[in-house]
């Protein structure tokens, strides 16, 4: 079997408004969102409450905390909806024992951890290597379109800056041009 086979056999399609959340940061969940369409954004709270961005799902990503679903641990972050959006909800356990029976299977959640692994580290070099103004270009490269849809908070919260010093460096990149 085929992992979209797997999906539509076992996978629940979801709908979810504007502002509504998939998961909160403590909560148990042990699903694997299947973004079809819509904007998300994962995001952690600390314990004053600051809110830190994760990243921006879109389309054709995969989204799921590891740490709840496969060590029945509470969610690490939370995911909300940005823009209305529809997803496949399908219980990682399913997934995971699916694939240690089935190659197929196997070969493609090898294929979404080590696609995911490699997206951790991308960011993990952006915020301890590139200066905020790199971390701004970088963003607009990747995500042209991510200006446009999401707010100047936001991006100021991805990349670990205030809204400030966001402004500043869209005026020099805007000046560069």
């Amino acid at each position: 079997m085929k992992f979209q086979e797997f999906v539509s056999a076992h996978g629940v399609p979801i709908s979810r408004a504007t502002g509504e959340h998939l998961f909160r940061q403590g909560d148990a969940d042990q699903s694997l969102y299947i973004v079809k369409s819509g904007l998300l954004k994962a995001y952690y709270l600390s314990s004053e409450g600051k809110e830190n961005i994760k990243s921006f799902i879109m389309p054709g990503d995969n989204i799921g905390s590891l740490v709840a679903a496969y060590a029945n641990l509470k969610c690490s972050f939370s995911l909300i909806c940005l823009r209305d959006s529809e997803l496949i909800k399908v219980d990682f356990k399913a997934i995971y024992e699916a694939s240690r029976h089935n190659l197929e299977i196997a070969s493609t959640v090898v294929d979404f951890l080590l696609a995911f692994a490699m997206k951790k580290e991308r960011r993990e070099f952006e915020l301890l290597c590139l200066s905020a103004e790199d971390r701004y270009r970088l963003l607009l490269e990747n995500m042209p379109s991510i200006a446009d849809i999401v707010t100047q908070n936001e991006i100021a919260l991805y990349l670990g800056i205030t809204p400030v010093g966001l402004s500043r460096i869209k005026k020099r990149v805007q000046s560069a041009i």
